[in-house]
């Protein structure tokens, strides 16, 4: 698999130094995968959850920490849609989360008109 955001994992844990042996051991390995589908996700990784036919949940390290990636199966894409603690994934939507979403920008407020 091709695995987009590396650089959000090194974020990760330059601030999470514990998770730095577990998300290198997981880039190592998903990277060596060709997956056709999220059965061949799952038998590879029992503790994952398949959430829908693209997006998938990692458990890392034990379940300390958890990773949130969509997968482009026929491509052979996986992006990282989010990493983060259990208590931080507990406050996503982990069907929609996107670290990469853009932020709608806020219009300028038009200016009073004098009287």
């Amino acid at each position: 698999m091709n695995i987009y955001n590396k650089s959000t994992l090194i974020q990760f844990w330059l601030k999470h130094a514990i998770a730095k042996k577990h998300l290198e051991l997981w880039y190592n390995d998903v990277a060596a995968q060709k997956w056709k589908g999220p059965n061949e996700v799952k038998k590879d990784y029992v503790t994952a959850s398949i959430i829908n036919n693209s997006r998938v949940v990692f458990n890392i390290k034990g379940n300390d920490f958890r990773l949130v990636a969509d997968i482009n199966y026929q491509r052979g894409w996986l992006f990282v849609k989010f990493i983060g603690t259990h208590a931080e994934y507990d406050r996503i939507n982990v069907a929609s989360v996107n670290l990469y979403e853009k932020k709608k920008k806020k219009k300028p407020a038009k200016p009073k008109k004098k009287k």
